[in-house]
């Protein structure tokens, strides 16, 4: 998957798992918090931070995560539409910089639950990524 700019992309979700995937990656590189969770309900649950957060205090995790600038990668590898429902499993690797200033590789697999709202748009309920491998990047 090429990397797309948030400009280029409505910020809406789709039944699509790979436009879901094209609008989740464009909105999290762009390191703007704000827009990344505009993705969310606000009830949603995630633990990008390591531990399953809600509302506000996930508002603010996503946030100062995407103020270091991480870079993600991620690859649909399987997904399921049931109605208002659909869960995504993805492949991805992420590139963080940790205060000091050490660069990571991250790998794993994240499962990500979106509903479709009374409007018909979807958004995100659950986003539970697992890493399964941590490595050090030189530099």
């Amino acid at each position: 998957m090429t990397q797309t700019d948030v400009s280029e992309l409505s910020l809406e979700l789709t039944d699509d798992p790979e436009t879901q995937n094209a609008v989740f990656l464009a909105a999290f590189n762009s390191g703007r918090g704000d827009l990344f969770d505009l993705l969310y309900r606000s009830d949603a649950i995630s633990n990008l931070s390591g531990r399953p957060l809600t509302g506000a205090a996930r508002t603010e995790a996503i946030t100062a995560l995407l103020a270091t600038r991480p870079k993600l990668h991620s690859v649909v590898r399987d997904s399921i539409v049931a109605g208002d429902t659909s869960l995504i499993i993805v492949g991805f690797e992420l590139e963080v910089t940790g205060e000091d200033g050490t660069r990571q590789r991250i790998t794993g697999r994240c499962t990500d639950v979106l509903v479709r709202e009374p409007d018909g748009k979807w958004i995100m309920a659950v986003d539970r990524p697992v890493a399964e491998h941590t490595e050090t990047l030189g530099d």
